[in-house]
């Protein structure tokens, strides 16, 4: 359609109305309406005059009469708006799409397009972030220039980071009964706008001037972050809206075509593997097509760098309800040229009929790794109250299977172990602080009587449930807080860690603070002395990441031209399969090298509760051992009498204490009881 002065085309799918008018707002308080006279295939069209950029604008059937004045009723919203704005009316919101102009001066700023076994994930919240940082003026606290600051880019620089991802930054509106609890959804897991940016996580400032300085402030933060080599991917919600149940009230997609937007029963109930009321039908061509014009939107006009989605399988179910890995969004996905240049993220898992999907989603997907956090919780965690129990502490090989990158989950749909997004937290569930403190939930503020989040946690409070002033125990789960730093850092495939477990954040117990936006779920930047040395901690280990494992593996099986994990006993021998079995086996030395013959480190572990002397592995074992394992390295050549480790960290010792104390390969070592110490080789 050509351009017409001063007129703008205005269109929705709305398959549900025979047809549809537009109201816009051309003053404060004058509105205006437009029929949208031309329909195509359930779309509604038409050249409207006088709505300019900043106006705002929604949509109403024609066949229903206005139930008041507009501006004083909920229109329904444009599912393409790229702006939202909320005001308070009678005890609740009114939301208005709001006509934006885009573009944005982005410079010579370039995406990093940092590779995947170089990638750093930092699961931050926009508002958590910086809400208490006092280097960050007050004004920035908890918005999107708050995180693109120069202090808070520093900070993540320093700490190692290559990508933040966000939690929901698209708008997002309330449930119905925090609104009645006096709570608000912090998280943001409640999709209103899948093209508008939350503009309660922009400055007063921005907020003010109206969505299209809420659009450059976000930009301006993507912009700062890369500037600084550091990617920005966001949590994206398309498996269900904030629309909520049947009954509630139509914001948008309800009121356009419910049946058609939302999945449906035979008896026409709404169909939920969402858990939130309803759920988007991904069988339906426009719903796919609307996250994957709202996803290119975000790549082309924020640059953003890639995308975790939230309860993918739900986006990837067919007609009947069934989960297909070849389903047409995942096949659009990976055919749109936009699409291929980013990095994708599923949460595997909804709760619907087969739900669990680690490992299932195809080549180009990368999956967060449910088993991975499990198993690293077990040993660690739970495996460790057993032992101080006097009970047998668990599996080793599945801790081995862990650190490998659990390249046996991922190999059946051809990934690597980079298709591994390791974590032991993230945003739902405990903090790496409080997995050491609790054994139960306490999330009573949430003002569910404590029902809400999981009750399997597979933590350990060393004795005392919460805090404590009680030394021995306190450092026994600083102690137990490293050792799963250190784990998660050191394994094969793509580390994420969520934000503050960098230094020791708690939140008293809540698994599940999705309401509380106050200090519980905010960072607390006045560290103490225990806060200082975890976050040293955790930049050593992401400093000896880079060092250790910097050609890990990116294909399956592994050729010679990428690095290998040999596995030995205390004695310094090749693992038996009787001692991976033998679950009172809790020591393990793991040797990391490269496929040009070099070794690059030795990670030892001793989950034991006394102290270990372990021979160090010595130059023939490890030849010996790459050929009994025959995966193609028989030929490495290994510098044998010259070999020798270099003790460099110790999750039992300050960072750097150990500096320069080289020990002969076939020598002893002394492995302090439930540690683990880092080798270079």
């Amino acid at each position: 359609m050509p351009d017409v002065p001063g007129a703008v085309n205005v269109s929705v799918y709305a398959p549900g109305l025979p047809a549809v008018d537009v109201y816009y707002e051309t003053a404060p308080g004058n509105w205006s309406m437009a029929p949208l006279t031309d329909t195509v295939l359930g779309i509604h069209h038409c050249r409207v005059f006088g709505l300019r950029p900043g106006n705002r604008y929604g949509f109403w059937p024609r066949s229903r009469p206005l139930p008041a004045e507009p501006g004083s009723f909920q229109l329904l919203l444009d599912p393409y708006g790229c702006g939202i704005e909320a005001e308070p009316a009678q005890g609740s919101q009114i939301y208005y799409s709001v006509y934006t102009a885009g573009g944005f001066d982005w410079g010579n700023v370039r995406r990093p397009h940092t590779p995947w076994r170089d990638t750093v994930i930092y699961e931050a919240h926009v508002r958590g972030q910086t809400m208490l940082h006092p280097g960050i003026p007050e004004e920035l606290r908890g918005t999107y220039a708050g995180m693109g600051h120069p202090v808070m880019v520093q900070y993540l620089q320093d700490l190692g980071i290559t990508a933040v991802e966000l939690l929901p930054v698209h708008f997002h509106a309330d449930e119905l009964h925090l609104q009645e609890l006096g709570l608000a959804n912090y998280w943001g897991y409640n999709t209103l706008g899948f093209f508008a940016p939350h503009d309660a996580y922009a400055t007063l400032a921005a907020r003010e001037a109206g969505a299209q300085a809420v659009q450059d402030e976000l930009k301006g933060m993507v912009k700062s972050l890369h500037e600084a080599g550091i990617e920005v991917l966001l949590d994206v919600v398309y498996n269900h809206t904030a629309e909520g149940k049947a009954d509630h009230p139509a914001l948008s997609w309800r009121g356009l075509g419910d049946e058609t937007y939302y999945r449906h029963g035979p008896d026409g109930t709404y169909v939920d593997t969402t858990g939130c009321g309803n759920t988007l039908d991904f069988s339906e061509p426009r719903i796919i097509q609307m996250a994957l014009d709202s996803l290119r939107y975000w790549v082309q006009e924020y640059h953003v760098d890639g995308f975790r989605f939230d309860l993918a399988p739900t986006l990837c179910r067919d007609a009947d309800g069934r989960f297909d890995p070849r389903h047409p969004f995942l096949v659009a996905v990976a055919a749109d040229s936009v699409l291929q240049d980013v990095k994708l993220i599923s949460e595997p898992w909804d709760v619907g009929p087969g739900g669990w999907q680690t490992g299932r989603f195809p080549q180009g997907w990368a999956d967060w790794n449910d088993h991975f956090r499990d198993i690293v919780r077990d040993f660690w965690l739970r495996g460790q109250a057993d032992v101080a129990a006097g009970r047998e502490g668990g599996s080793l090989a599945r801790l081995a299977g862990a650190l490998a990158g659990s390249a046996e989950l991922f190999v059946e749909s051809g990934r690597t172990p980079l298709a591994s997004i390791n974590f032991i937290t993230a945003h739902d569930g405990f903090t790496l602080s409080d997995l050491t403190m609790f054994e139960r939930k306490h999330n009573e503020a949430n003002g569910e009587g404590n029902r809400d989040g999981t009750g399997e946690n597979r933590s350990y409070n060393h004795g005392i449930e919460g805090p404590t002033d009680d030394e021995r125990i306190n450092a026994a789960r600083s102690l137990t807080a490293r050792n799963l730093m250190a784990t998660l850092t050191m394994s094969l495939g793509v580390p994420m860690l969520t934000a503050g477990d960098e230094i020791g954040r708690s939140q008293r117990g809540n698994n599940n603070a999705y309401c509380q936006d106050n200090e519980l779920s905010w960072l607390n930047w006045d560290l103490d002395d225990a806060a200082r040395r975890m976050l040293s901690t955790t930049r050593e280990l992401l400093r000896l990441r880079r060092e250790y494992l910097a050609s890990q593996p990116y294909r399956f099986p592994a050729d010679r031209r990428q690095s290998f994990l040999l596995w030995f006993d205390s004695e310094g021998k090749p693992m038996t399969p009787e001692q991976w079995g033998d679950p009172a086996t809790r020591v393990v030395q793991v040797l990391i090298g490269s496929g040009d013959g070099s070794l690059n480190g030795l990670m030892v572990l001793n989950g034991t509760l006394s102290d270990v002397d372990v021979r160090l592995p010595d130059a023939p074992t490890v030849r010996s051992a790459a050929s009994e394992t025959d995966n193609g390295f028989e030929d490495i050549s290994v510098p044998g009498e010259s070999s020798g480790y270099e003790l460099v960290f110790s999750t039992a010792s300050d960072p750097g204490e150990h500096r320069d104390q080289v020990r002969p390969a076939g020598t002893t070592d002394l492995v302090p009881a439930n540690s683990i110490s880092l080798y270079r080789a």
